[in-house]
């Protein structure tokens, strides 16, 4: 952003290799992300490869990133943890420094991406910055929720306020559970997650994973909604897991970890990789 001290070009001497890791000591809880907004406008300008960046050919970093935190936090390392929130916070100041180059007046900063998630926090906390009282977690939910869909009003079109702003780039489990979540806050009935199949849906494609549909089944895609059986039981299980408080992406994850281990254990055995 034009004018905002500490850019790059505006700051003074850039940040040097022997500087780039240092916080100086008693310094205030976050003097280090004043020095990673330092380090990123300064290979903004010097580093040929940031320079160069995007928020387009950045995004596959952003969402490897997250992915790659969230194996750190399953696997119970905390030092890896830490290493991979720091990539993700790299991720963020680094989408920031690229949108305050704009100049078609959409352009912000690091300051505003705070300033705005703050801002959210101190409204969506009336129970701690202002006078509303609440007797536990639940009150506080239901505040934020209620707070959020004011905030939203009519975004979303014909959906509720809530299921609108469920962004659908997300893994398909976690989609499902998220919709039903949203839904289930806003009153919606219960029984629509129950998904119709129809005799023209896709039917069940070969264990081979070549497309094809067994014993010449359709798979034509045509049906109420296009929604096959697998799909239909696949959210169906989403709701039974929601139903018993497990989170079916979290729980999915967790079968895949297992059977890459048991694939691990079986490759031991034979004495040689299974590939």
């Amino acid at each position: 952003m034009a004018g905002r001290p500490g850019m790059a070009g505006t700051r003074g001497d850039p940040v040097t290799e022997s500087q780039a890791g240092r916080s100086p000591d008693g310094a205030d809880p976050g003097a280090a992300l004043l020095r990673l907004v330092e380090v990123m406008d300064t290979l903004r300008v010097n580093c040929p490869w940031d320079a160069r960046q995007t928020h387009q050919s950045l995004a596959p970093y952003l969402l490897e990133e997250c992915y790659e935190a969230l194996e750190a936090l399953e696997g119970g390392d905390e030092s890896a943890l830490r290493d991979e929130l720091g990539d993700v916070l790299l991720q963020v100041v680094f989408h920031a420094r690229v949108a305050a180059e704009r100049t078609d007046g959409t352009g912000f900063d690091i300051d505003d991406v705070a300033t705005g998630i703050v801002e959210k926090l101190v409204r969506r906390h009336p129970h701690v910055f202002g006078d509303v009282h609440v007797s536990g977690p639940e009150d506080v939910k239901r505040n934020w929720d209620a707070i959020k869909a004011a905030e939203r009003g009519g975004r979303g079109g014909a959906l509720p306020a809530a299921l609108g702003s469920v962004p659908f780039g997300q893994p398909a489990l976690s989609l499902a559970a998220q919709l039903q979540r949203r839904a289930e806050r806003a009153g919606v009935p219960a029984e629509l997650a129950d998904l119709p199949v129809g005799p023209g849906a896709r039917g069940p494609v070969s264990a081979a994973g070549d497309g094809q549909a067994p014993d010449g089944a359709a798979h034509d895609g045509q049906g109420p909604d296009g929604v096959s059986e697998i799909g239909a039981a696949l959210f169906s299980l989403v709701a039974q897991a929601r139903a018993v408080g497990l989170d079916p992406e979290l729980e999915l994850r967790a079968a895949a970890r297992s059977y890459r281990d048991r694939v691990r254990r079986w490759a031991e055995e034979q004495n040689g990789d299974p590939a």
